[in-house]
């Protein structure tokens, strides 16, 4: 059955993707301050995925900054208030996420106790302020978004931001962003792809991630969709042509 496009905006996309920040940073945290800290494979895959994940942060700060919020004030000028508050916390937020970056390129080159400890320490300091204000997003900015704007109007916002990524990125984003999903956040996930790219992005380069998410977590972290979701895609995968759906 058709979702009804004009019905309210299905906001689930950012809880979704706020997760991903989540398990990451605790993921990170729990590598840095385990008994033995990272060897040299290690620490330079935690470094390198702590800047793309700061750089991804930037950037999802700012398409919400440059489109999303104006285009809720537009509608509803009753979310100002609201909406100022969630810009005050991107600009407290901004510096926490360059000293993050800061100390990661730091430690990707140089494995002393100081340098390790400096990451750990910006690493609270962005938690610090980033966890509250994705609650607050999740919890009051959300539901008013989804009043305010139509699945449709959501939707055409969700693929314009995606749009005009160049193709590797969101092969390195996907994988990232349905680790550890059920099937049903899969195919929330799935809905705001591209069409024509849809099962590339979310299949074929899911080996790629789980040998990089191996190098920086540990083989024994289990990354990638739930099994039910892999169970899924397995019988579809595997199934005759004939019997596929079109």
């Amino acid at each position: 059955m058709k979702s009804n496009t004009d019905g309210p905006a299905d906001t689930r996309m950012m809880g979704i993707l706020h997760d991903a920040l989540r398990r990451d940073l605790i993921r990170t945290r729990t590598a840095l301050t385990a008994t033995n800290p990272p060897a040299e494979t290690q620490r330079t895959a935690i470094s390198d995925h702590l800047l793309w994940m700061m750089g991804f942060l930037h950037y999802h700060h700012g398409v919400e900054d440059e489109f999303l919020w104006p285009l809720i004030r537009r509608l509803d000028p009753h979310t100002g208030p609201l909406l100022d508050r969630m810009d005050a916390d991107h600009a407290r937020i901004s510096p926490r996420i360059d000293i993050l970056g800061d100390a990661a390129s730091a430690y990707r080159d140089d494995d002393r106790a100081a340098t390790l400890e400096a990451v750990v320490t910006a690493l609270g300091g962005l938690e610090d302020v980033l966890l509250p204000h994705l609650r607050s997003e999740e919890d009051e900015v959300m539901p008013v978004v989804s009043r305010t704007i139509t699945r449709r109007q959501w939707d055409d916002w969700g693929h314009e931001v995606v749009k005009d990524k160049p193709t590797m990125e969101l092969a390195r984003e996907v994988p990232w962003v349905v680790d550890g999903l059920d099937d049903d956040r899969c195919r929330v996930v799935a809905d705001a792809l591209p069409a024509p790219a849809r099962f590339i992005l979310l299949h074929a380069f899911a080996g790629r991630y789980r040998r990089a998410a191996a190098k920086r977590w540990g083989p024994d972290v289990d990354v990638g969709p739930r099994a039910s979701a892999r169970r899924r895609t397995a019988a579809v995968r595997s199934a005759p042509a004939r019997g596929r759906s079109g």
